[in-house]
């Protein structure tokens, strides 16, 4: 691992670990940075290790070196450690202003309260109906004297956007129909991670995104902003998540184990990457570095279906 700041040719495949330190790893974390890693290593490219620290109430300094050696001992390494995003403040305030340049940018004042009362009965996940978007300065001067902070929006393109995911295929999403214009600054000034991750990317100089699917229906939006600020798209690939035998994410019920209990309970690492290679479709099962398992790896032979694991079989390697 190196600090070295030297950014990649152009035509140089540019992953990421992008790991938010609220924790240790666990099996999912594990799953997903195998299959990152090989995808860059099989293709000789450069990896970036970046800390997602924007929930700094979750977020501590001992989680990420505890993160850093989680990959460590799973052999995973990376070539650029980048600035963790806690200490980019800047470079997400300039694209903030950017966005408010071409008039994107507005107040809302609404509590999570207002917005489930907006919502219902539709659910938590209805798109936002712009109730603060077309409030005028008065309106918003008698919110602000009543002492109520603003979230910042962006006013997101009443289109469709498409996704070509690598495993999943062309994912559309109509902006205003399914998401509604989407915060990008808290009401306690701290950055959104839509507006965060999309700046991070561009300046690491990433162009293949690997991650869990549970950030698939987010990309879209993602692209929609990187299309407002003018900054590249990767090419993007949402992996299957790991669940538990009843296909629920992995939780304590399924007796879910992290990466420092298994390194603390004697586990070989070699163990470890090699079931959870498997159970992705790659190789036998049988122990593997990942460096072993790069050779012949192509991402786009890994289904895209939930990986199904049984917790007390991971537990066993210990005996």
């Amino acid at each position: 691992m190196t600090g070295d700041d030297h950014a990649p040719p152009a035509s140089q495949v540019v992953g990421r670990f992008a790991p938010s330190p609220s924790g240790p790893m666990h099996l999912g974390n594990a799953s997903t940075a195998l299959l990152a890693w090989l995808d860059v290593r099989s293709r000789s490219g450069t990896m970036v290790l970046r800390v997602e620290d924007l929930d700094r109430d979750r977020c501590r300094p001992e989680y990420a070196d505890l993160v850093r050696r989680d990959l460590e001992w799973l052999g995973l390494d990376w070539d650029v450690e980048t600035p963790q995003q806690s200490r980019r403040d800047q470079a997400y305030r300039a694209a903030l202003y950017r966005l408010r340049d071409q008039g994107l940018i507005y107040d809302c004042f609404c509590s999570r309260r207002e917005l489930a009362i907006a919502s219902a009965p539709h659910g938590s996940d209805s798109p936002y109906p712009g109730t603060c978007r077309a409030l005028d300065d008065d309106a918003r001067a008698r919110r602000v004297a009543d002492g109520r902070r603003p979230a910042l929006r962006v006013t997101l393109a009443d289109r469709a956007v498409s996704v070509d995911d690598r495993l999943h295929g062309t994912i559309t999403q109509h902006l205003a129909d399914d998401v509604g214009d989407i915060i990008v600054r808290r009401s306690d000034d701290l950055f959104a991670y839509q507006l965060a991750v999309v700046v991070d990317d561009a300046d690491d100089g990433v162009n293949a995104v690997v991650r869990g699917d549970d950030l698939l229906a987010s990309t879209p939006r993602q692209v929609a902003l990187q299309a407002m600020l003018g900054l590249p798209i990767p090419a993007y690939a949402h992996v299957p998540l790991v669940v538990g035998m009843d296909g629920e994410r992995l939780a304590k019920r399924h007796g879910a184990i992290s990466l420092r209990e298994l390194r603390d309970r004697g586990v070989r690492s070699e163990s470890l990457v090699g079931r959870l290679a498997a159970l992705n479709g790659i190789g036998d099962g049988d122990p593997a570095s990942p460096s072993h398992l790069v050779a012949g790896f192509r991402l786009e032979q890994v289904s895209p279906n939930p990986v199904r694991l049984d917790v007390s079989a991971i537990a066993s390697l210990v005996r």
